[in-house]
């Protein structure tokens, strides 16, 4: 399925910085998309399938860790092997994917074909950032491409629930992964025709232990929070889940600075606004994802709505989106990241405390309010993630940088459908009404946005900036080592 062209056709023709980048956006609009979609069908799926709720949180879940995963050997794979070579075998895997999923018979197999999906997943967003990264080599044109990135969530969330909701309520579920087979062939031709290969200047080692730990410290730590409630939190099993997790973020914290080149380079952490970064995208995904989760089962299992009125419903929280998220690209290339970050903290801390009332009657008008402002929040807080995690280092390692920017995005949407599903679902086990059993994440959305705020006023003092100048040159004095010799290792942690 990937298609090929004569490399010297491609190095023929001149570069254009704007058509690369709706290439790349093409790839974000298609996953983004995915993701938005499969939130408005789980309702449907739920119906045909017989699946249970924590089936669903697997459906979802099984996409966002298995992305989480593999996004840093994806980045520093792009580096190695060529960042456009890698994009149109993601592309190509995305859509092998896809088609299975509409042919699932049962919850166990969907879930499984999402893995496929999510391999190719993988594969796309970090390797396209770090295109765009190598593409706008300006700090003002990168911050206006980022929010031009940013803004593409929004389009997506604008189209995924109304394109998925008249889908499923004409055609049915299955037809919601078709969508991206069009797409994703455009991306592949395209790419081919006029995105330039690109690679690191030293390629980076496999880190195949590196890897193994960070799957089982995601996989073990959501596997937990899933079916604790079904298997009890007190058992053995869960209590074993939750010591593996723990034994593997220890295991990474020690192996990893020992090695040359590491999956996972601690380093990057000294910066203050990287780490702040990587938190606020952790914090910032998991009250995004656990938000749509929430939303689909309560507007059409409690609401008694179709799915395509709850595509309608979110519409406003998607059109806030689209139109905040270029607006904070201009901001933090003209003021930096710290408004955007104020902003989208008090946005979702607004939507959250608005929330925690909801009631199966709650007036339309008032969610629709709730959705625009968090909307808005989560509009904001796209482009300073993003080009906190780029800007601050060398160019060679843009692809690794993005890489652990997505990662944390994908590990916070992956803890915040287990968490908001089995949190709903422990309170409803009880006899607590669906629309009152949620409170208790709305509250948590509170305390998130109030994380961010803080975040935002820490990582853009003069103290985290100074930390951010220090590790870069330290990660560029050690990418240019003396010709034939190795890097040192990577020091002490983070």
């Amino acid at each position: 399925m990937i298609t090929t062209v004569n490399a010297q056709a491609v190095v023929s023709r001149p570069l254009r910085p704007n058509l690369v980048l709706a290439i790349c956006c093409l790839s974000l609009l298609m996953v983004s998309m995915d993701a938005t979609i499969v939130n408005v069908a789980l309702p449907s799926i739920r119906h045909d399938l017989a699946a249970s709720i924590s089936g669903l949180q697997w459906v979802i879940d099984a996409y966002t860790m298995v992305v989480a995963s593999l996004l840093m050997l994806a980045g520093s794979t792009a580096d190695r092997f060529g960042r456009r070579r890698i994009f149109q075998t993601g592309m190509s895997l995305f859509m092998l994917g896809s088609l299975m999923c509409s042919l699932a018979p049962d919850v166990h197999r969907l879930i499984a074909f999402r893995v496929i999906q999510a391999l190719g997943a993988a594969m796309l967003n970090p390797v396209a950032m770090s295109i765009i990264a190598n593409t706008f080599t300006e700090p003002r044109a990168r911050a206006r491409a980022i929010g031009m990135w940013g803004a593409v969530v929004g389009i997506s969330m604008a189209l995924g629930p109304l394109i998925g909701g008249a889908l499923t309520q004409s055609i049915g579920w299955r037809s919601i992964f078709w969508i991206n087979l069009p797409i994703g062939a455009a991306a592949i031709v395209l790419a081919a025709l006029y995105v330039p290969e690109s690679k690191a200047p030293r390629a980076r080692r496999v880190d195949p232990l590196g890897q193994l730990l960070v799957f089982t410290a995601l996989a073990t730590l959501t596997y937990a929070v899933i079916e604790g409630p079904r298997m009890h939190w007190a058992s053995a099993a869960i209590a074993g889940l939750f010591a593996t997790s723990a034994l593997a973020v220890i295991g990474l914290l020690l192996y990893e600075p020992r090695r040359v080149d590491p999956l996972l380079d601690l380093r990057f952490f000294r910066s203050v606004p990287f780490s702040s970064a990587a938190a606020i995208a952790v914090c910032s995904f998991s009250a995004f994802a656990g938000f749509l989760f929430l939303n689909a089962l309560y507007l059409q299992e409690v609401r008694g709505l179709s799915s395509f009125q709850t595509g309608l419903c979110t519409l406003p929280l998607a059109l806030a989106t689209m139109v905040c998220s270029p607006l904070s690209g201009r901001l933090v290339g003209a003021r930096g990241t710290r408004p955007s970050l104020l902003l989208a903290g008090t946005a979702m801390a607004l939507s959250g405390f608005m929330l925690t009332h909801l009631a199966a009657d709650s007036a339309l008008g008032l969610l629709m309010l709730a959705y625009v402002i968090f909307g808005i929040g989560f509009g904001l807080v796209n482009a300073p993630i993003t080009h906190t995690a780029v800007s601050g280092m060398p160019k060679a390692q843009a692809g690794l940088a993005a890489a652990v920017a997505s990662t944390s995005r994908q590990v916070g949407a992956s803890l915040g459908v287990a968490v908001a599903g089995t949190m709903v679902g422990t309170r409803a086990a009880v006899g607590t009404s669906f629309a009152e059993a949620t409170h208790v994440f709305w509250w948590l959305m509170v305390a998130v946005g109030l994380a961010v705020f803080v975040l935002g006023l820490v990582s853009s003092s003069g103290w985290a900036k100074a930390s951010s100048r220090r590790v870069a040159q330290l990660l560029d004095d050690q990418a240019a080592p003396e010709s034939g010799k190795r890097l040192p290792p990577s020091g002490g942690g983070a």
